[in-house]
């Protein structure tokens, strides 16, 4: 039987901190991926209060390809059993203007985070989880676009993001695909609320679900809770 070790970027907190907590729940044990040290101590600590194994936490900032390379050389040493990498880490541009309005250094700031920040890790990580004969799954957004919520910065860089994942299914035999929580109640959308919203323990518990469904996924696109469209 395969170890269940899960990598979770951006697990401090918002919809990674519920990924964490629920795939420890279902018995995963868990290695935190963060920024910043205090953060990711919080973040353990409750994690470990409520009885999560936590593997520990490793240092990662998507924008810097050093620190990406030093990740992985350190998730290669410390966790050479991993078999889950949870690509949620992310940052969400400019969401108060519309696309005319969007800088050009927001967009370019974004798309190196969310997009070529994932693919780097994604990259770096990936002969370790085929030798584990593990998983990848990335957490985003569909590429079409909604009528009710599509700042440019972040749509695009899911857009990529999607693009790669249906790029990296096709060619190689490691399982990768990607989820969509849905409207979630998170920081990144200022702790927005509206009807059809959940909340992260939600989102994290379906999550877990999924993961531990025993069925393949290659390649899939897959809405934890579809946005519902207005009549």
């Amino acid at each position: 039987m395969k170890d269940k070790i899960a990598f979770v970027t951006g697990a401090n907190k918002g919809i990674g901190f519920g990924i964490a907590k629920h795939l420890g729940f279902n018995g995963w044990d868990v290695i935190v991926g963060a920024r910043d040290e205090q953060r990711a101590t919080e973040a353990i600590d409750q994690l470990k209060a409520q009885g999560i194994r936590v593997l520990g936490w490793v240092d990662i900032e998507l924008k810097d390809i050093k620190s990406i390379e030093r990740a992985a050389s350190e998730i290669g040493e410390r966790f050479p059993r991993l078999t889950l990498l949870v690509n949620n880490a992310g940052i969400p541009g400019d969401m108060s203007v519309d696309s005319l309005h969007t800088e050009v250094s927001t967009l370019r700031e974004t798309l190196e985070v969310n997009f070529v920040g994932t693919f780097a890790l994604t990259k770096a990580l990936t002969p370790l989880l085929k030798q584990n004969e593990g998983r990848i799954v990335n957490i985003t957004v569909p590429s079409e676009v909604s009528p009710y919520w599509h700042p440019l910065a972040y749509v695009a860089s899911k857009a990529a993001q999607n693009a790669m994942m249906g790029v990296m299914a096709l060619e190689n035999q490691l399982e990768i695909f990607s989820v969509h929580p849905g409207p979630t109640t998170t920081d990144l959308n200022g702790n927005m609320a509206l009807p059809g919203f959940h909340d992260i323990e939600t989102v994290g518990r379906k999550f877990a679900e999924l993961i531990d469904d025993g069925q393949n996924h290659q390649g899939e696109f897959i809405e934890l809770y579809p946005i519902v469209k207005e009549n």
